[in-house]
């Protein structure tokens, strides 16, 4: 049965994180024209939570100025941690609240979801078959997989990423499968090449679960080169990440669908912020807040790099400006939209107000009456604090992989 089309008045949203490469926000794009496509007489605009242009406020605005009076909202994130948690829902019902005339249902991350699984085997078996051509076939069971995941302060989007890459080690038959994270979480990239090069196997294939290109991506394939030279006698092979696969873009449909049925139903079983997860029951309660408004649309104007956008924004750093002769311009001098007023009064219930049709009942009723420290006064000192993660200390991580110099 084919479903009603959706109502000239309403338009779809989709969020994203956004990325200092600029070749990552036009990968983003894409994602907006591929719905376009699939939705012809819907407006459908996007819009980022920082260092891209437009910022998410932008992209509301544009629908409102064509009349659109209820938005379908997405969440351009492949797991339901602090960005598509807390970060995007703040902003949305800090608009809704300023535009009271404008209705924003919120829909799911894309998740755990089988043709996420297949698009992400598809990644890996076009790698594979590179390979093959190339240096020659090596046995199924002599390879080993590592699923490198974004990595999270939220154990439950960290496990997802380790989900999938048990369903792609089954579906596959590798001989061996890890997964290892770009930061926040452990183990880094770096330590879990590492680890894997001990195991024996004659081939390693890296892939990174990511939905585009970006800083993080090029630090992971650079870490595997790294990782690589210390051990010539294993094949290493890095796999593509998914960008605009049909099979991605048609699970984003689904979550348009999702909303308009009513059933986005956000997975809150695991949810730190609503049950006792051990090792992060401090954070039982925390209010829904984003933490990016000190960095909303600081990526403006910088899209003319030297590098074509395709870099991890070095080329916008003071130091690297001077030693290759070219002009530099603080970040912060350059015209970004201003960002939302923040809505810091800590009284919210993380109620998702702007009438999700979650279904789940998303809210999240944490009894947000703590102050969380957010102390930061918009004047771009960045004093903001996350809550700790609990084994900020561990030896393998969590820390970002960081640039290497020379």
């Amino acid at each position: 049965m084919s479903k009603p089309p959706i109502p000239e008045t309403t338009g779809i949203m989709v969020c994203g994180h956004g990325s200092r490469n600029q070749n990552a926000a036009r990968e983003f794009a894409t994602v907006a024209e591929g719905l376009k496509a699939r939705y012809p007489d819907t407006h459908v605009e996007y819009g980022y939570l920082e260092f891209c242009n437009p910022v998410i406020s932008e992209g509301l605005d544009r629908l409102r100025a064509k009349g659109i009076t209820r938005v379908l909202a997405v969440p351009g994130m492949l797991f339901a941690a602090g960005h598509a948690k807390n970060d995007i829902p703040s902003v949305l019902n800090t608009y809704q609240a300023q535009n009271p005339g404008m209705v924003i249902n919120y829909g799911r991350e894309l998740g755990i979801d089988l043709k996420m699984i297949r698009a992400a085997g598809e990644r890996i078996q076009a790698a594979l078959d590179t390979a093959n051509k190339e240096h020659g076939e090596v046995a199924i069971h002599d390879t080993l997989l590592m699923v490198v995941g974004r990595g999270s302060s939220d154990p439950d989007a960290n496990s997802n990423a380790s989900k999938v890459m048990r369903m792609l080690w089954e579906g596959f038959g590798f001989g061996w499968a890890e997964t290892c994270y770009s930061g926040v979480t452990f183990p880094l990239v770096g330590p879990g090449l590492s680890h894997a090069a001990k195991l024996g196997y004659k081939r390693i294939i890296v892939f990174p679960y990511f939905l585009f290109t970006g800083v993080l991506v090029k630090r992971i394939y650079s870490e595997t080169d790294a990782v690589a030279a210390n051990h010539p006698e294993i094949q290493f092979i890095k796999a593509s990440y998914l960008s605009d696969h049909p099979l991605v873009l048609d699970t984003f449909q689904d979550r348009v669908q999702e909303i308009m049925d009513g059933q986005a139903l956000m997975n809150c079983q695991m949810c730190k912020y609503r049950e006792q997860v051990l090792g992060f029951e401090a954070e039982v309660g925390l209010p829904q807040e984003s933490h990016h408004h000190h960095v909303e649309g600081i990526g403006g104007g910088l899209e003319d790099c030297p590098c074509k956008g395709d870099c991890d924004a070095s080329c916008r750093e003071e130091e690297f400006c001077k030693e290759h002769g070219l002009p530099w311009t603080p970040v912060h001098s350059h015209a970004s939209p201003a960002p939302l007023e923040p809505v810091h009064d800590h009284s919210h219930g993380h109620d998702h107000s702007h009438a999700q049709g979650h279904g789940h009942d998303h809210s999240h009723d944490h009894g947000h009456d703590h102050s969380h420290d957010h102390t930061h006064d918009q004047g771009h000192s960045h004093d903001h604090h996350h809550h700790p993660y609990p084994h900020a200390d561990h030896p393998h991580g969590p820390r970002s992989m960081e640039k290497k110099k020379g």
